[in-house]
């Protein structure tokens, strides 16, 4: 019981928001990069690098990052009692079932994770992007979210516009790029 009460400290509380959000920032700025290396890779030296650096770590990063989202959700549901909206729950049935397989692929050490982080990733990437939309135009609300919980409600915005949606965007992106890197070449 003194485990939970500190947990929902709200100096904690807060502390996990900010550091959330930096590691989001973190994340996309990384994906981005692997991104861009993945684009240009074999026309580019530098890409090549990045790319041929990365494969190795990724399927294991992708794991740790869609359960860091997982374990993050859970916290801001249920210790912070930040009450997920519809469009919540949506990207969490496709996050926690990323979260569990990528973990499962990663320690078997298994090829073909792609296949299970690009549909749940791309269906995830579309409702964090349109609850996003919804959290900064409040206007498009859906007529899927309910009175008592509406999509629009932002629980935090650090740095002005990091929220829950904007993490697990983040995430879903992440998973994708780091599961579909080009194979090794022969």
């Amino acid at each position: 019981m003194l485990l939970a009460s500190s947990l929902a400290d709200p100096a904690l509380r807060d502390a996990l928001q900010s550091f959330f959000a930096l590691l989001s920032l973190a994340l996309l700025a990384g994906t981005l990069l692997v991104l861009a290396a993945r684009l240009l890779y074999g026309r580019v030296a530098w890409a090549a690098t990045v790319v041929d650096g990365f494969r190795p770590v990724a399927l294991p990063l992708a794991a740790a990052v869609t359960a860091t989202c997982t374990l993050g959700s859970l916290y801001f549901s249920e210790i912070a009692n930040y009450t997920p909206c519809v469009l919540c729950w949506y990207q969490r049935t496709m996050m926690y079932p990323l979260g569990i397989l990528l973990t499962v692929f990663a320690v078997a050490r298994r090829r073909g994770a792609g296949w299970v982080a690009v549909p749940l990733g791309l269906v995830g990437i579309v409702v964090s992007a349109y609850h996003f939309l919804i959290e900064r135009m409040p206007d498009l609300h859906s007529p899927m979210c309910s009175t008592e919980v509406p999509c629009n409600v932002v629980w935090f915005a650090e740095f002005g516009f990091v929220s829950l949606a904007f993490m697990a965007f983040t995430g879903f992106l992440a998973a994708i790029v780091f599961t579909t890197l080009p194979a090794e070449p022969a």
